[in-house]
């Protein structure tokens, strides 16, 4: 068994683009194959994944022609590449910077007039005082709901649907009760009402 741990994919497209950086020359992928694993120690399966990767993330340059696939990477590419980054996030620091000035501004003017005074210190005592005020009143009218003329029709009317709904039940029973003593005249009237 072999005592040497593999490399780790990171460690391959690192090593990967130092080949490419130190060779300063375009390859084909069967060239890097027979390359990479005696310069750089990257097992020769592994490759085509590892400079797949580094195209992917614009690390390497690939060109097709004919029907041959050109790889290449410059050193002054990566520090374009690294420039263009470090403006990008030296610009949206710049962003960032404006919008936490714009949300300080607009803090300390939402604080101002908020200061602690006398005057809005009793203010907003006498704020309190009144809710507690009126949640006073509301449970005290919550005991003359009872006689709220709104609720009183509202039980009046309840009060006459149920009264039609019994006289109406009443009349079906003595229909029944006169259509059974004509069909039926041998049944005692008190025997039915049983």
């Amino acid at each position: 068994m072999s005592s040497r741990k593999g490399l780790s994919f990171e460690e391959k497209r690192t090593r990967m683009l130092e080949l490419f950086y130190e060779k300063k020359d375009f390859f084909l992928l069967k060239e890097l194959e027979k390359i990479a694993p005696k310069e750089k120690g990257i097992v020769t399966q592994s490759v085509k994944e590892v400079v797949q990767s580094l195209a992917d993330d614009t690390l390497v340059d690939t060109d097709k022609i004919g029907t041959s696939v050109y790889y290449w990477s410059f050193p002054s590419k990566a520090t374009a590449t690294r420039k263009r980054k470090l403006e990008s996030i030296n610009e949206e620091l710049t962003n960032k910077s404006k919008r936490l000035k714009t949300v300080e501004k607009s803090l300390t003017d939402s604080c101002l007039g908020k200061e602690d005074t006398e005057e809005r210190t009793q203010t907003l005592q006498e704020l309190s005082e009144l809710e507690a005020k009126k949640a006073q009143l509301q449970e005290s009218l919550k005991a003359y709901k009872d006689n709220d003329p709104e609720t009183l029709k509202v039980y009046v009317k309840e009060t006459q649907m149920a009264k039609t709904a019994i006289n109406r039940w009443t009349d079906n029973i003595y229909s029944i009760q006169s259509w059974i003593r004509r069909k039926f005249p041998n049944i005692n009237v008190n025997d039915f009402n049983k």
